[in-house]
């Protein structure tokens, strides 16, 4: 059930599409928050196109559960792993993180030639910043 609280000088039309509207808007966050494998196997694809040139290859991608890190990749079985919890991140760090991942297919530590890789999205640092920031908030929230 959705509660809504409106201004009083709103008419009942109004009323009726402001709740449809944010209930839309609801709907779609909650999916978005919602793991799927089919969601991140559709961006890698896009991904891979753009930053890549199509040309990596993985054997599977999925989300998973995962205390303390928000992704992981087996070089040599090709296997991507993303943090269920990341799942309700901003899709530009979702981008991120699959990119991160996808670019250890190629340079399996985080040397020179694996950052090059890496910064061929344009938002990695930022994204990088914003999850450094969830990771202390929360060491913080548990100390």
């Amino acid at each position: 059930m959705l509660e809504l609280l409106v201004p009083d000088w709103m008419s009942h039309a109004e009323r009726l599409r402001w709740a449809e509207v944010m209930s839309r808007r609801l709907e779609r966050r909650l999916e978005r928050s919602r793991p799927s494998d089919e969601r991140l196997a559709k961006r890698a694809a896009v991904l891979n196109e753009r930053h890549f040139g199509g040309r990596l290859r993985w054997s599977s991608i999925a989300f998973a559960e995962m205390a303390n890190l928000w992704g992981s990749c087996t070089f040599t079985a090709g296997a991507i792993r993303i943090a269920s919890r990341a799942a309700s991140l901003p899709e530009w760090v979702l981008d991120y993180l699959l990119v991160h991942e996808m670019a250890h297919l190629v340079q399996s530590d985080h040397g020179p030639a694996f950052r090059e890789l890496e910064s061929r999205y344009a938002l990695s640092e930022r994204a990088r910043g914003y999850l450094m920031a969830l990771d202390h908030t929360a060491t913080e929230a548990m100390g």
